[in-house]
């Protein structure tokens, strides 16, 4: 028998429930060895944590086969989500329900005064939010004196997320002799040093092998256009057609815009954020849960928690702020040993960025170009083929349907007539702007020659960019800057047609352009307005005025990229002055007027004093 060395009701709990065997952090938390210790875990997200400090804790609690009549609380889990609460609390009640046990969840946004009734009627086993439980504590309605085993769950991600003063005072208010069980997916310094103080002794498991990443997800990173982002979604998701997929984006307003997007174009989705209710949380969860949606678009803090077994597809819309974050966004699929498909959209000034966060996670990505419409429906094509030639028993009265649609129309009408019913049950895949370089060298670099040609020394002799004015971008070369995406990107941020930019000049860590002088006020105002704080957009790209023009060729810098080229005061975009040089301030006589760029929020390097 598999679960010999678990109590009876446990392991008729798990047989019921269709467990062939434990999985490795299950086995590991119930061994001789954990017995009775304290316990910092550290698993992959999806593995059977929920079940194990489950398992873990039955020694506590469990004695002659039922859990005994308790005026306060025995064990106490606590989870950083509302959904991560609510789903432990329905895996411990099938694991407990034959040893007796009542359970009580205490989460934000429910009803406190139900909470509380339960909470007086006596529990055995609480489960709660941070904040939640605190609030319960400090109104007298949780008692914890009598408390046997304390798990914090996701550890981690409840200290990201600022409940580390939640989190210690509710641990305080714990008898010494507890058992305290922490679980996460990593174990970064802050839980090492949560676990030495609330901690004796603590035996330290691992599941997560040396390679990070799980084994059952297969990780793809898609370089794009910063203007091709939403585009290469559209895209992705009609290449996969994933039973469920689940979108992450790093704000709540980046996922209202997605998924207003995404219902527009005709997909079943829902969204998940701290703007919705509990109420509107459910009912999402529930319509994919049900097939009734199928794309779920989602914040980091929103997903915690969440289950879904259909889940074969997470795509990371914007970039995790690091290694774990990836992981645990990507660990919502993969689970219980079926396969997933992790994709990270990198804009072309992120792909460095992205590369080191996969080395420090040693995630073995795939590189690859967004998927064309044309790979769409080559796709859909191979799908709709295997779909028909499938075998399969007709009931007579399509078959007879079949025989009159015969009788009238040729086989090859009825054929495209099929085709199109079935291509207009779904969204059309999207025309990208670029799709990345057409070449790569032998270390997979883009080839140079791609990205850049040279001008003729006279620059840009189109008409009316004789009299122009110069703007820099913090991208050159070494983040794969090419005209093919630049010039959508200017035209999207300075709110100016292509004919409107004049030459686009590359360098190796920054990139040059102009502008006609007579739109170039209207075009700064306008990069303002779509720049953040921090003068970037949403890709790290961030254009500043560059009154002294480029140097040519462009000069290797030693320091940043940033910094601006020889000055060519007074000179042509070709080189040649644009007249003769005045007095220090605007150009004399026959000259023309210096361009004097508004700022950026950089104030300007104080001159020393004399």
């Amino acid at each position: 028998m598999p679960f010999e060395h678990l109590s009876p009701v446990l392991a008729d709990a798990l047989a019921a429930r269709g467990y062939e065997a434990l999985t490795p952090v299950q086995l590991q938390v119930t061994e001789a060895e954990a017995k009775g210790r304290d316990l910092l875990v550290s698993a992959q997200t999806g593995s059977g944590k929920t079940v194990a400090f489950g398992l873990a804790m039955a020694d506590e609690l469990i004695e002659d086969g039922r859990l005994p009549f308790a005026t306060s609380p025995l064990a106490l889990i606590v989870a950083p989500t509302r959904e991560l609460a609510l789903q432990v609390s329905r895996e411990l009640g099938w694991l407990y329900a034959r040893a007796g046990a009542r359970i009580a969840t205490c989460v934000g946004g429910m009803d406190a005064s139900k909470e509380r009734r339960a909470l007086n009627q006596g529990v055995q086993i609480v489960v709660g939010t941070p904040g939640r439980l605190r609030d319960h504590l400090e109104r007298g309605a949780l008692d914890l004196a009598a408390l046997r085993v304390a798990v914090l769950d996701e550890a981690d991600e409840m200290l990201d997320m600022g409940f580390r003063d939640d989190l210690e005072e509710i641990l305080d208010a714990t008898p010494e002799t507890r058992r305290t069980l922490l679980f996460s997916a990593t174990i970064p310094k802050p839980i090492v040093q949560l676990a030495k103080r609330y901690q004796r002794d603590a035996l330290r498991i691992s599941t997560v092998g040396e390679d990070r990443g799980h084994g059952d997800i297969a990780y793809q990173a898609v370089t794009v256009a910063p203007a091709d982002i939403e585009g290469a979604v559209v895209n992705l998701l009609r290449l996969h057609d994933a039973e469920t997929a689940m979108l992450f984006c790093a704000t709540r307003d980046n996922v209202r815009r997605l998924h207003a997007s995404l219902v527009e174009r005709g997909f079943a989705a829902v969204a998940l954020s701290g703007e919705h209710s509990q109420n509107e949380r459910n009912q999402a969860l529930q319509a994919l849960r049900d097939r009734r949606a199928k794309v779920c678009v989602a914040t980091d803090v929103a997903a915690r928690g969440i289950d879904l077994p259909t889940l074969s597809l997470v795509i990371h819309v914007e970039i995790p702020r690091d290694a774990e974050a990836l992981q645990h966004r990507s660990g919502r699929t993969g689970r219980a040993g079926k396969k997933g498909t992790a994709v990270i959209i990198v804009p072309y000034p992120r792909r460095r960025r992205v590369d080191g966060m996969l080395r420090g996670a040693r995630i073995n990505a795939e590189w690859m170009d967004a998927p064309t419409a044309a790979d769409v429906r080559q796709k859909d094509q191979e799908r709709l083929i295997e779909k028909l030639l499938a075998p399969v028993e007709h009931e007579p009265e399509d078959l007879a349907l079949a025989q009159r649609l015969m009788a009238e129309r040729t086989p090859e009408d009825i054929a495209a007539s099929l085709v199109r019913a079935h291509r207009a049950l779904m969204p059309p895949p999207e025309d990208l702007l670029d799709n990345g370089p057409r070449g790569r060298d032998a270390t997979g670099r883009p080839e140079r020659g791609e990205r850049f040609e040279r001008p003729e020394r006279g620059g840009d002799r189109r008409e009316g960019f004789e009299d122009a004015v110069w703007f820099r971008l913090n991208i050159g070369r070494h983040q794969n800057a090419d005209p093919r995406w630049i010039l959508p990107l200017l035209c999207r941020r300075g709110h100016v047609s292509k004919n409107e930019i004049g030459a686009i000049r590359i360098g190796p860590k920054e990139t040059m352009f102009n502008i006609p002088r007579a739109i170039a006020d209207r075009f700064a105002e306008a990069v303002v307005r779509t720049a953040n704080q921090d003068g970037e957009d949403d890709s790290g790209v961030a254009i500043t005025p560059a009154p002294d023009g480029p140097t040519w060729p462009p000069r290797r810098d030693k320091g940043s990229g940033d910094r601006a080229p020889r000055s060519t005061l007074g000179r042509a975009p070709g080189g040649e002055r644009s007249g003769p040089r005045g007095p220090r301030g605007p150009a004399g006589p026959g000259g023309n007027e210096r361009y004097k760029p508004k700022p950026y929020g950089q104030r300007s390097p104080r001159r020393p004093a004399k």
